[in-house]
Order: structure tokens, then C-alpha cells, then sequence
């Protein structure tokens, strides 16, 4: 998830809340690729402001995790509800009338069954949550129209809650703190990775028809940094073997990579530049948070496979 001035017409690609601190770039595998030279880019959005709010954002999510643990979950529950908003008016900016009462109280009900039962409690809240959702919107009315309000709920419901909820299925287990931070920091790698490669040695398009100014050199960057960044603290921080802080890194860095490509395609189709306006020199907080979406329930995944 990145922040940074797209030519006009076109929406920005998306960075995620770990890489806030990031100067503003195109995310994951990004970097300027133009038809000239990198210098010739568009004019950026406000560093100074980009750079001072993702600051203040790390410093907010370490505090919750290392000095004040129980401030966590509050803290996730807060950046699902204000990304819930953002994606209920961005997909209303396509035509969707996602009803907003039953999905945030659907976040709020996952959230907090999540910290309660742990994954039981986030499967029963997440069916729960669908099924008021249902009968919420076709009381309204029926036909083809419901059936597209009634999967953009869902859609929502399963982007931004349940794939968010891993973030704290992971500060439940035994170093969590330290598992959360994995989660977050290979996202910033990969984003910070990407936008250094790519601003400096981008010059082949990944994805043109998506995002133009993801290049293979900032994924390349991107692969460096974020790998590095999980081997180190798997090694330092959880006395991991070198090689499975390596697989987390690769993949944690390609699923980031595929999330920041899959929002900017929703931008796209939906004809907006960025998901919300809260974070100056960043866009929402779904803008910030989109990777780690999925690197979350990623890294819970790889965990118990290579860690039963």
C-alpha cells in the first residue's frame, strides 16, 4: 500500500498502515517505470505530512503491542471499523448499497469473538455476521440488485474482518507481539524494498494494465528487503532456523505484492484514487492496511505449517 501521485486519471496503488513510514511510493514490487526518465514523474503527494503520520501510526501499534498489550485488540477493532466505512463508500461509488449497520456491528461482533473464542469464535461470528447481512438487505427489497449489495457485504465483510482477525489470532499465541510485527514489518520491507528498486532501476512494467509504476526491479528490491527483514526476526527475535524466516519472507512478500496489485484494481474499476482521505499524505486506512490483510492469516498459516 503506497502512497503517491499517479498521472491524472489514474488511481494510486495502495501501501499498507506497516509501511506508513515508507516515503511515499507504489507499494509492493513498485518503483516508476515510465517512458522516461524515473526524475519525470508526477508531482508526489506531501512527504513531510506522509512521512510524520506513519510515524506516529508505528509508535501508536508498538505501544499497543510492548507497553500497553491489552490497547491492542481496541486498536484493531478501530482501523476495521474505519476501513468497513471506507469500502462501503468506495463500493458505492460503483453502484453497491452495502448496508452499513450489519457490517459493522458484524466487525465489532468478529472482533470480539475473535479475542474471546479464538478461531472458533471467529468462524461462528463471521457465518453470523453473513447471514444478518442476507436478511438485512433483502428485507429491503429482492432481484438482481439485492443479490449485488448482498456480495459486496460479504465481500467486505470477509476482506476487511475475517482476514483482519488473524492479526489477532496471532498476538494470542506464544510471542505474539513478535508474530504481529512479522506480519507488518515484511509488508513495510516489501513496500519500502520496492519503491527504492524501483525508483532507481524500474524500467519493466509488471502489471501496466493495473498498476503502471510496479516494475520487476522493485519487486526484486521488494524480495531483498522484505526476506531480510523476516530471516531477522525469525533468527533474533524467535531463535527460528534462518531458512523458515526465508519462506516466510518469499511468500509474505509475494501475497503482499498480489494484495497491493488487487486493491489497485478495485481503485480502478471503481474509478477512485484512494479508499478514504483520514490520513494525510496517505489516503485511508484501508489504503494503509490492505497488505497486511493478507499477510496476516498468511503468516498464521505458515506458522502452523512449518511450526505445528
Amino acid at each position: 500500500m503506497t502512497a503517491t501521485a499517479e498521472p491524472a486519471g489514474r488511481p494510486a496503488a495502495p501501501m499498507t498502515l506497516g509501511a506508513a513510514v515508507a516515503v511515499p511510493g507504489e507499494g509492493s514490487g513498485g518503483g516508476a517505470v515510465s517512458e522516461e526518465a524515473p526524475k519525470r514523474r508526477g508531482p508526489g503527494r506531501n512527504l513531510p505530512a506522509a512521512i510524520a503520520v506513519g510515524l506516529v501510526l508505528v509508535a501508536v501499534v508498538l505501544v499497543s503491542l510492548f507497553v500497553v498489550p491489552q490497547a491492542f485488540p481496541v486498536l484493531v477493532g478501530i482501523a476495521m471499523v474505519l476501513a468497513g466505512l471506507e469500502l462501503v463508500r468506495a463500493l458505492g461509488e460503483g453502484g453497491l448499497r452495502v448496508p452499513p449497520v450489519p457490517l459493522l456491528v458484524g466487525i465489532a461482533g468478529i472482533v470480539v469473538s475473535t479475542v474471546v473464542l479464538g478461531p472458533e469464535g471467529l468462524l461462528i461470528a463471521t457465518a453470523a455476521a453473513v447471514c444478518v447481512i442476507i436478511l438485512w438487505r433483502v428485507t429491503e427489497s429482492m432481484g438482481l440488485s439485492a443479490l449485488r449489495d448482498v456480495t459486496g457485504g460479504v465481500f467486505a465483510l470477509a476482506w476487511v474482518a475475517f482476514l483482519g482477525s488473524f492479526i489477532l489470532l496471532l498476538h494470542d499465541r506464544e510471542d505474539g507481539a513478535v508474530l504481529v510485527l512479522l506480519a507488518i514489518f515484511v509488508p513495510v520491507g516489501n513496500d519500502v524494498g520496492g519503491y527504492i528498486s524501483g525508483v532507481l532501476f524500474g524500467s519493466h512494467p509488471m502489471a501496466p494494465s493495473i498498476s503502471p509504476k510496479k516494475s520487476w526491479e522493485g519487486f526484486a528490491g521488494s524480495l531483498v528487503l522484505g526476506t531480510g527483514i523476516a530471516i531477522g526476526i525469525s533468527v533474533l527475535a524467535l531463535d527460528l532456523d534462518w531458512w523458515i524466516g526465508a519462506v516466510l519472507g518469499v511468500v509474505l512478500v509475494v501475497i503482499s505484492t498480489c494484495g497491493d496489485l488487487a486493491e489497485s484494481l478495485l481503485k480502478r474499476d471503481l474509478g477512485i484514487k484512494d479508499m478514504g482521505h483520514l490520513l494525510p499524505g496517505h489516503g485511508g486506512v484501508l489504503d494503509r492496511i490492505d497488505s497486511i490483510l493478507l499477510a496476516a492469516p498468511t503468516t498464521f498459516i505458515l506458522l502452523e505449517v512449518l511450526l505445528p
